[in-house]
């Protein structure tokens, strides 16, 4: 196995096993439900934005070691952001993890494990869903679906 193949699987299992950020928020400012259809994976995440940054955020859950990291990496990458700097890390994000396999990528730091999943098309929309949950709160959309 590669040294970047070993990484992926441990900070995915890491990222499942102990999510950062996971429960919710006392008064979010925003709120959106995300769905992925294909494998059933729901997400709801919560955000606390003050003066243009978000403050606090958090998830809650079910679906695949995949989604959930995805989650977890996602709130720890946002914390502390502002609105403009969350909107084109989802672009960027969403750019590293659609790009063929064999084209190089952009390095997203902690983020970039996440890259792997566009070697399985299928999981493209595991690793998405939470930014897509995050793009619709941000847009005062209640919900959010992969398809």
């Amino acid at each position: 196995m590669s040294d970047l193949t070993d990484l992926y699987q441990e900070v995915i299992l890491d990222h499942n096993r102990r999510p950062r950020n996971f429960g919710t928020l006392e008064s979010p400012s925003h709120h959106a439900e995300g769905y992925n259809p294909l494998c059933g994976d729901r997400l709801d995440l919560f955000l606390s934005v003050k003066d243009d940054l978000i403050a606090d955020v958090a998830f809650k859950g079910s679906g695949c070691a995949i989604s959930k990291a995805s989650a977890s990496l996602m709130t720890d990458a946002v914390k502390g952001r502002s609105l403009s700097e969350v909107r084109a890390l989802f672009d960027r994000f969403h750019r590293v993890i659609t790009t063929p396999p064999d084209q190089p990528v952009e390095d997203l730091g902690k983020l970039s494990v996440l890259s792997g999943v566009r070697e399985f098309p299928v999981r493209v929309k595991c690793a998405s869903l939470a930014w897509h949950t995050l793009k619709a709160a941000l847009e005062r959309e209640q919900r959010a679906s992969t398809e």
